[in-house]
């Protein structure tokens, strides 16, 4: 177990050499995992995805391309277009003054967890 944490570490204690590992970790790790993605997607659009009931299903489908695309396109652009502010903070409103520092101060809801903590 030393020594693997040692490999990992780059030696007893959180050096220079710690930081660049795992700064090239977490460079690395989203293309690993679009690579993993498209591997998947590739392998599915190849052999097709299993039915769990086990029957035949090759008649009833879509091609993907023309109908789910558009209806997907269509609903984001809906979304964009006519209620770009759902997700939104409230506070982004507010008219700023650098004089007066507002009461209620939080991090958007992603970091909810971690700032409660």
């Amino acid at each position: 177990w030393g020594a693997t944490v040692i490999t990992s570490m780059g030696g007893f204690s959180v050096s220079n050499a710690t930081l660049n590992r795992f700064y090239a970790l977490h460079f690395l790790f989203p293309f690993i995992l679009a690579a993993l993605a498209a591997v998947h997607i590739i392998t599915l659009h190849k052999h097709g995805s299993g039915n769990p009931l086990g029957a035949d299903s090759s008649n009833d489908r879509l091609p993907m391309s023309p109908y789910f695309l558009f209806k997907d396109a269509v609903t984001a652009m809906g979304l964009v277009s006519f209620a770009p502010n759902w997700l939104g903070h409230s506070d982004n409103y507010v008219e700023a003054n650098a004089l007066v520092t507002p009461s209620s101060i939080v991090p958007e809801w992603y970091l909810l967890p971690w700032y409660a903590i």
